[in-house]
């Protein structure tokens, strides 16, 4: 019985965390485009975390993408600037991005 609880205990930490993310993510609008595992508008955050998987700029980029927009990596729809997300919250999305499976 304690094992059960202690594994559900690890297992809520962290899922938390990814949680918060994505609640920072609907209220900043990036939902709107992008969805965990699916293509939207923009492509899935999982199939971003994919292609940059490995790359050690990919967070500083992402981050920089999500406050600036961009265009041409995703094809022919451009993706506009956020400039409701500051440096913090562009680091965390991007962060939790990349983390995704």
């Amino acid at each position: 019985m304690k094992h059960a609880i202690l594994i559900m205990a690890a297992l809520a930490t962290l899922s938390a965390p990814a949680l918060a993310d994505e609640a920072l993510a609907k209220s900043k609008n990036c939902m709107a485009c992008h969805a965990v595992d699916k293509k939207l508008v923009g492509p899935a955050y999982k199939d971003i975390a994919a292609k940059y998987a490995g790359n050690a700029q990919a967070a500083a980029m992402l981050a920089t993408k999500i406050q600036k927009g961009g265009s041409g990596v995703w094809g022919a729809i451009p993706m506009p600037a956020n400039p409701q997300v500051n440096d913090a919250d562009a680091k965390k999305l991007a962060t939790w991005v990349l983390g995704l499976k």
